[in-house]
């Protein structure tokens, strides 16, 4: 199976650095373009089926990727968001300063493995994306599936293709509305493509200047 891993586009919280886990945060107008922008990229992809996560700023990309196919989206509710539990919604200045010792332990060595305060850990995020995606190859496993999630899912399910510690998330990015490529197979998986945002250079620059007659 050839998956698609598609962050959601930006919201709000994202554009502030706010923390951003279940709270169920739509997508702002930028997060809007690029959903359409990536539903521009895939067009020429031979999809087969479209996943996502439950919250609005997966799902409502995932719709806008699907309307260009006229595909349906899915929900995968083991696709969803990080439970962040009493750190939703804070700022990094905020959560350094109530929250000392658990960004300590979350940033030592096994720290994937600590649940947030009122939350769950990184390692059980993992576990139930890779659920999520067994099933998918399960269903579909000659096929293309494009999954719209978010930044801790993928970056579980990337640790996983490639044979690197949980811990080693922090060694790479996932931007919003970017996409990450990956072939899970019975017997190997491979990485295709990281973090791909080609597709929203046009979008930093702005709609091009009207041609004067």
């Amino acid at each position: 199976m050839r998956l698609i891993l598609v962050r959601h586009g930006q919201t709000r919280h994202n554009a502030d650095g706010l923390v951003q886990g279940r709270a169920d945060i739509p997508l702002s107008d930028v997060g809007r373009r690029q959903a359409a922008a990536l539903a521009a990229a895939l067009a020429d992809e031979p999809i087969q089926a479209i996943v996502s996560s439950p919250l609005r700023r997966a799902w409502d990309t995932a719709a806008t990727i699907a309307a260009v196919r006229g595909l349906t989206v899915s929900e995968e509710p083991d696709l969803i968001e990080m439970d962040v539990g009493h750190m939703e919604g804070l700022s990094g200045a905020e959560m350094r300063s109530r929250y000392p010792e658990v960004l300590q332990r979350w940033l030592a060595p096994g720290g994937t493995a600590v649940p947030l305060p009122g939350g769950e850990s990184l390692a059980a995020v993992q576990e139930r994306a890779w659920r999520a995606v067994t099933r998918l190859r399960e269903r579909f496993p000659d096929g293309t599936v494009v999954a719209v999630t978010h930044n801790f899912v993928i970056a579980g399910i990337v640790c996983l293709v490639i044979g690197l510690p949980l811990d080693g998330f922090r060694r790479f990015r996932i931007e919003v509305a970017s996409r990450t490529t990956v072939e899970v197979g019975t017997e190997r998986c491979l990485l295709l493509h990281l973090n791909d945002i080609c597709h929203l250079r046009a979008l930093e620059h702005g709609p091009a200047p009207a041609t004067q007659p």
